[in-house]
């Protein structure tokens, strides 16, 4: 399996990952990470989105 490129921290249980960009960029996808899971990877350029714990307790009206 290929090593992560990125961890990414994020407040929010929906991400949209396009691969930054240029030439590396992907078409835009949506991801969805399951709170008890924590994390989850882009199946097109493997980013890791992490959950924040710490934000997602924090959370107020974003």
């Amino acid at each position: 399996m290929a090593e992560a490129l990125e961890t990414i921290k994020v407040d929010t249980t929906t991400v949209a990952c396009d691969g930054g960009g240029g030439a590396l960029g992907h078409p835009r996808v949506f991801l969805h990470i399951e709170p008890q899971i924590g994390d989850i990877e882009c199946p097109y350029c493997s980013r890791r989105y992490v959950l924040d714990k710490d934000a997602a307790k924090a959370h107020h009206g974003h």
